[in-house]
């Protein structure tokens, strides 16, 4: 077990953050994966995991930043690309599929009209109902 011995010298300083960090970028992600699933509109299911990823990764990258540093086993450049990457593209995607959504939306037919005799219709078709307030007499 030679591999496991630069992680049993592991500082206390840089290993309980990690393990904290770690831990909430889990259950940050882990939110915004329930969002997605239990949300019922299209675009609240989008708006849980847009928000959530960014946040989720970016504890996760800094977790693993805070381990590469204290072991000093590599530089933390790929963390920094990593993190610039998804920081520039996860909210643009998240429009884009938004727009994409809304795109769709008006480009569907318009429903038709309720029929005065549905029961959606409470008030029918107003310019076509004889009006109720009474005419005034005519004076002789």
């Amino acid at each position: 077990m030679s591999g496991m011995n630069h992680w049993e010298n592991l500082p206390l300083w840089a290993g309980l953050p990690a393990a904290l960090l770690l831990i909430l970028g889990g259950g940050i992600a882990l939110i915004g994966c329930l969002g997605l699933m239990r949300l019922p509109h299209f675009y609240q299911r989008i708006h849980g995991p847009a928000i959530t990823i960014t946040l989720g990764t970016s504890c996760i990258l800094i977790a693993s930043m805070l381990l590469f540093s204290a072991q000093a086993t590599r530089p933390v450049v790929h963390e920094l690309l990593i993190t610039l990457f998804v920081l520039m593209t996860a909210p643009m995607v998240s429009m884009l599929i938004m727009r994409a959504a809304v795109h769709r939306e008006l480009r569907k037919p318009p429903p038709n009209p309720p029929r005065a005799e549905s029961a959606w219709n409470v008030y029918g078709d107003l310019a076509q109902r004889p009006s109720r307030t009474p005419e005034p007499p005519e004076m002789p």
